[in-house]
């Protein structure tokens, strides 16, 4: 088969041969119909996640929409130990797939599934948020923020803060349903504090940043908040701005901050399974959007370096 296949972790993937996988057990081949372009499945590619064996030649991709044999289209999250789903094909377990309505656009599901997952297992599974509570994404301007302040809002988030760089994509945020927004820009300091202004009395932090955004916020909104005893839920699931932080110690003394991850280890491959359906209802609905760009698999190469608009998610499709 034809594949976006990776033999140095310093070059994107190139679409050559590579050895059709053979399905054991239970698996199934499937036709890959689209795979989207994920930062986790760059950082897979780049041998940057902490998941990654070091292990070459690889095909990346942690997930897809396929065809199966009797025709019928499913939206799968690939097997850990299983070859990557940017290929002509692909094995599945069944065990971690779920149908595809009808009139549901294979391109979007696959632009949507892997960013909008990591906030509604996060609000479904890590914490016990209810609704009427409030939420901070932290890092809302990229795709996965984006779809974490419409499924807040979704979800019965009161209230909704929205923080990033990017001021364009910022404004547009208010019609998806933050309520309020605050800008990164500028000296870090003087952020964090409009920040804590803004946020400080949250319920949960939904943060796509860590690094020094985070190493900022976390002093600048205990601080300033009306009842230092109540919890905040700090939920870390991406590191856009850095891997580490230096928090001081006092923070955890001073207030009843909670801080925890969601991603692959701290959650179950179940668990998250689990929760696929209903966001899968969501997505086909149009109660959630996202914005895709299709991209053939065939120039993989090109796609991998090529700029994206902010917000936009690449998704590889089959040739035909």
């Amino acid at each position: 088969m034809r594949a976006a296949v990776v033999r140095s972790f310093d070059h994107p993937p190139r679409y050559e041969e590579f050895a059709t996988p053979d399905p054991a057990g239970d698996q199934v081949l499937v036709d890959v119909l689209a795979a989207g372009l994920h930062p986790r499945v760059r950082s897979g590619a780049n041998g940057t996640h902490y998941t990654s064996d070091g292990r070459l030649p690889m095909v990346p991709g942690v997930d897809a929409v396929g065809r199966l044999p009797d025709g019928r289209r499913v939206y799968f999250v690939a097997d850990d130990d299983a070859p990557g789903t940017m290929a002509e094909q692909a094995v599945l377990d069944p065990r971690r797939a779920v149908p595809l309505p009808e009139d549901a656009d294979p391109v979007v599901i696959a632009a949507a599934m892997n960013p909008a997952m990591s906030s509604w297992v996060a609000l479904r599974r890590r914490v016990a948020f209810k609704p009427g509570q409030s939420v901070l994404v932290l890092g809302a301007t990229g795709s996965a923020g984006q779809m974490a302040v419409q499924i807040a809002r979704h979800l019965g988030a009161a209230h909704v803060v929205a923080a990033g760089r990017d001021p364009e994509r910022l404004a547009m945020l208010t019609g998806l349903g933050a309520t309020t927004v605050v800008p990164l820009t500028g000296d870090p300091e003087e952020a964090a504090g409009r920040l804590g202004e803004a946020a400080a009395d949250v319920d949960v932090v939904i943060d796509y940043t860590w690094g020094a955004p985070t190493q900022l916020a976390i002093p600048a909104l205990l601080t300033r908040r009306t009842e230092r005893s109540a919890a905040l839920d700090w939920i870390q699931i991406g590191s856009m701005a850095g891997p580490d932080i230096t928090l001081p110690s006092f923070v955890l003394r001073a207030a009843n901050l909670r801080i925890m991850g969601s991603g692959q280890g701290s959650l179950t491959a179940a668990g998250i399974v689990a929760e696929l359906p209903s966001l899968m209802e969501q997505l086909a609905a149009g109660t959630l959007t996202a914005a895709a760009q299709p991209v053939p698999l065939a120039e993989v190469e090109r796609a991998w370096t090529a700029p994206t608009e902010p917000g936009r998610r690449v998704v590889l499709t089959a040739s035909a």
